[in-house]
Parts: structure tokens; sequence; C-alpha cells
């Protein structure tokens, strides 16, 4: 074997690994984040070790996925379906991790972590652009499209490629979150956040509104559930970062050290059961990638890695033991 042929069997070598690392034991919890230039959702070490890290100029790479290389998504087409990956979430279903994860260009996935295969997966068309996605403990599957203005709940439990839907109108759709402790399904739009009551069957659902919530700013973008106060949301905006409380119906703005950091924010969430320190994306508007970074930013503490070469679009917590959907 050459010097040359290492390097790529390293990267496949991490690519086809058993997930079970990506939730293996470390000193804090480990960061995914979705990279555009390399077209992929990466694991990384606990926010301790990234901030820390002192070495070579490398991504600290403990798991990845790319539908550019997972077996069974050829009728998905996703050169281009896959195209600038905007999403990726970790979520237990039955004791299983799977990894959900949208594309601009049009792919929605649900990923079995321990075995890399795609448990549902659809291509919904790059003209609707979707946004995020959420599982649901019936094993449904929502979507939000930011250019599409809709919120779908698709009856993926029927099948992994199971194309059932029911739809509700949301403007700028951008963040999906199910909500375990009320039943709810929340969806944030551009200017709106929306409690959706999910009825019928799970081969024919329907989506039905039970309350809304008009944003403090414009441009709705990530939508996250407050794991320090539960029932409580993250929200972002174009100008700025709130707390939502749905027993006040009201609107708190989070204040961060650097102002400029909370506004624009692309994600955001805080560490669960550890420090309570937040984790936030925000774009540099620079490079070929105006909406993206290379830099992920924590909070309370203040630290921040530059993973240069990535064009990063969203970061958020991964691993640990989450409870069951």
């Amino acid at each position: 074997m050459t010097r040359r042929t290492l390097p790529a069997l390293c990267l496949a070598l991490l690519l086809c690994a058993p997930a079970a690392r990506a939730g293996a034991r470390s000193p804090g919890w480990q960061v995914a984040v979705v990279d555009q230039a390399s077209r992929r959702v990466l694991v990384l070490q606990s926010a301790e070790e990234l901030m820390a890290y002192r070495g070579p100029d490398r991504l600290p790479v403990v798991w990845g996925w790319s539908a550019d290389r997972a077996p069974g998504l050829a009728d998905l087409d996703p050169a281009r379906s896959w195209t600038n990956p905007d999403e990726a979430k970790s979520r237990i279903r039955q004791g299983r991790r799977y990894l959900l994860t949208t594309a601009s260009g049009g792919l929605a996935a649900v990923v079995d972590t321990a075995t890399g295969r795609v448990r549902w997966a659809a291509d919904l068309g790059a003209d609707v652009n979707p946004h995020s996605i959420e599982l649901l403990p019936d094993g449904n599957v929502a979507v939000v499209a930011s250019s599409g203005g809709w919120v779908r709940l698709y009856a993926a439990s029927q099948g992994r490629r199971a194309a059932a839907f029911a739809q509700f109108p949301l403007a700028e759709a951008h963040g999906v979150y199910w909500d375990g402790r009320t039943g709810l399904l929340w969806a944030l739009g551009g200017s709106a956040l929306t409690a959706l009551r999910v009825g019928g069957t799970a081969a024919a659902p329907t989506l039905t509104a039970v309350r809304s919530a008009p944003l403090p700013g414009p441009g709705g973008h990530d939508l996250a559930p407050v794991l320090a106060a539960p029932g409580r949301f993250w929200v972002s905006t174009l100008t700025g970062l709130w707390t939502y409380d749905p027993s006040a119906d009201g609107f708190t703005p989070v204040r961060l050290a650097d102002p400029a950091g909370e506004r624009e924010v692309k994600s955001v969430g805080d560490e669960p059961g550890r420090t309570g320190r937040l984790l936030t994306v925000t774009p540099e508007h620079v490079g070929p990638c105006d909406w993206c970074t290379s830099v992920i930013t924590l909070h309370r503490p203040e630290g921040a890695r530059r993973l240069r070469g990535t064009h990063l679009y969203k970061a958020r917590w991964w691993g640990g033991p989450l409870a069951d959907l």
C-alpha cells in the first residue's frame, strides 16, 4: 500500500464504519455538522476535544454519512437531490439511533446509524427546498420545505419509499420538532411558529393547526427544544435569537457575549445534561457559499473552532443516551 492510497482508504473506512463509534463514550457530547463542501454529514469529536485540539489541521471525524456513497439510493439521483445538504438530527426510536437529514436539492432521508441503511427516503424536488425533518413515534416523518411553503407528514412507517402524506401550508417553512410531552408537531415558518395536531392513522395521517404565534422578527430559521427547560423552544430569526414558552405564549430574547452571534443563526441547541452551553452556526458571507461558515461556535463559556475547507450549514449536539421517542 502506498502513502498516496492511504488517505482514501482511511476516508472509506470512516464512512463505512459502524455508527456505534459515533455514540461511543467520550469526554462530552460529540458534534454533528452538515458540510456542503464535502456533501457529508460528519460527526466530530466532543466540544471539549474540539476546542482543546492543537494538532495538525485536519477534520477530527468520528463518523460520517453521504447520500453519494449510500447503497440503495440510485433511484433518487443523489448527484442532484443531495445537493447542499442542510439538516442533521439524531433521534432514537425503539432503541435504534437514526440520522435525519435533508438537502436543498430535494432529498429527505432517515438513516439507521448502526448499519448505514436508509430506512426511508424521498426526492421531493429541488424547487421546494427541503430544510428540516423530524421522526415521530409511529415511524412517520415530517418534512418542512421553505420554497414549497409547507409542512408534510409522510407515512414513512408504511415502507422505505412510502409517498403518501398530509400537508399543511406554512410560508417559508424552515424548522420542525415533535414535542412528545404534548403530542404536538411544531413547525417554524418565516413569520410564525405553529403547533399542529397529528390525526388519522399511520397510513393516512392528518395535520390540524392548534395554535400559532407570530414571530418577534422576520425570517424564522431554526427550531429546537431547550433541553435545560423542557417545554420551551429555541427559535432563530434573521435579526435575533429567542426562546419561546408555549405556556406563556411569549418570546424572550437570548443575549450572547457577541451580539453579532444572535443574528442569522442557522442552528442552535444547548448541550444535553452537562454544561448547558449553546452550540450555534452563523454564516460568514464569504467565498463560494454565502450562507455557510467554517466555524462552529460555543457560548457560555465562549469558544470557536474553524474547520478549514468546510462549508458548514448547521451543527448539532450528537450522541449519548437520548430518550426514546
